[in-house]
């Protein structure tokens, strides 16, 4: 083949490939065994499970709390960012509190705060462990729901100097979940602030 016509050729190719809008846009690649990468800290943390600090983990099982839940603590924002935070303080802004197959996750988008642990549920009465905040503490509250809100009433929880107790309880807990079949279906309901 003559060399021009190979360069014209190369030339070619290369144009081509340039102009191809999709070639300069990298684009992941997933493998049928690879778990996709998720959006946010939150997706990030409903893929994560606890470790078993002092506690064996519950086995995973259904209970009467499990859902999503989200509140807005009342307050200013801080104007002076602190590089150290308290975990759990009670910042203000939107909450998101999970719970799963023994597992809970809290969650605050502002500060980027996350955490997860543990739970059983025995009646009315909830146990949270294993929270790497937290690790040796074991927090024990009431809770009811009403109105489709999660009312929490700390028992004794001494994680972190008190305050995941405090934060856990200063309001209630709004349900993400429909309020019946067909709002779930029609998806034709109120949500509250911070529910997907």
């Amino acid at each position: 083949m003559p060399r021009r016509l190979l360069a014209a050729i190369i030339v070619l190719l290369f144009l081509v490939a340039c102009s191809n809008p999709e070639s300069s846009t990298v684009r992941p690649t997933a493998t049928p065994n690879s778990t996709p990468i998720p959006a946010t800290r939150w997706a990030e943390l409903v893929l994560r499970v606890p470790y078993p600090y002092t506690t064996p983990l519950p086995a995973p099982a259904r209970s009467a709390l499990d859902g999503t839940y989200t509140k807005t603590q009342p307050g200013e924002i801080a104007t002076v960012h602190c590089r150290r935070c308290p975990d759990y303080a009670r910042e203000p802004g939107i909450w998101k509190l999970n719970f799963r197959d023994g597992t809970y996750r809290v969650y605050h988008p502002l500060t980027n705060f996350a955490s997860i642990g543990s739970f059983t549920i025995l009646e009315n009465h909830l146990t949270l462990f294993n929270d790497p905040t937290c690790a040796d503490d074991v927090g024990e509250y009431a809770w009811r729901i009403e109105n489709r809100e999660l009312i929490l009433i700390v028992i004794h929880d001494e994680c972190a100097i008190e305050l995941r107790g405090k934060n856990l309880s200063a309001v209630a807990w709004q349900s993400c979940q429909p309020p019946n079949i067909e709002a779930g279906i029609s998806d034709h309901w109120q949500k509250p602030e911070g529910c997907e």
